[in-house]
Order: structure tokens, then C-alpha cells, then sequence
């Protein structure tokens, strides 16, 4: 399905460093990730817990879409998504080539 650019123009993609990861309480595949987005820190559920270990993450700058509806995860509210891309059961999350405040917009 194609999206016309003004709807593109709407997802607010912006730089996230990556603070803190703590297990999830009720899941045992997802974690709990606090972002640091430049002029506040989100709380975000995701999905990676199998690929990646808590240190490989923080300190991470990540693309994340900031303006998504929060949603309620296994009774934690995400607020926000960090980018990945699963393929032949590897998952790779979207980072950057540089290193750019957090809170950085991309376009």
C-alpha cells in the first residue's frame, strides 16, 4: 500500500539514546527501554529481548517514532517505538553512522 508524502511528513522519526533496559515483568521476551529523546525520556516495550542483551543496547543512539499512539503492552504503556528490521530470524535495529544529539530530527 502506497502513502502519499504528506502522510509520510507525519511520522515524527527522531534520534534516541538508549538509558536504560530493564526486563519486562510480564513477558519474558520484551524489554523495557527508557530513551533519552533530547528534551525528555520515554518509557518504550520492545520486542528484542531474544537478539540482544541489555548491555549491547545502552548507549545506543536508535531511530524511533515518536509520535505513534501510546500503547499497552502486557500491562506496561510504550510510548514510542524503536526501529528494527527482522529477517531469516535476525534482527537488526536501526542505528546511526554518527553520532547526533538525541532528539535529532530524520527526515
Amino acid at each position: 500500500m502506497d502513502i502519499s508524502y504528506e502522510e509520510f511528513k507525519k511520522m515524527d522519526l527522531r534520534v534516541g539514546k538508549v538509558i536504560a533496559v530493564e526486563d519486562h515483568p510480564n513477558a519474558d521476551r520484551l524489554y523495557l527501554i527508557t530513551v533519552d529523546l533530547g528534551t525528555e525520556q520515554r518509557q518504550m516495550v520492545a520486542g528484542i529481548k531474544p537478539w540482544y542483551q541489555k548491555d549491547q543496547l545502552i548507549g545506543r543512539n536508535v531511530v524511533v517514532l515518536t509520535n505513534l499512539a501510546p500503547r499497552n503492552i502486557r500491562g506496561v504503556e510504550s510510548h514510542g517505538m524503536i526501529l528494527a528490521s527482522l529477517a531469516n530470524n535476525q534482527l537488526a535495529i536501526l542505528t546511526l553512522d554518527k553520532d547526533l544529539p538525541p532528539g535529532s530530527p530524520i527526515s
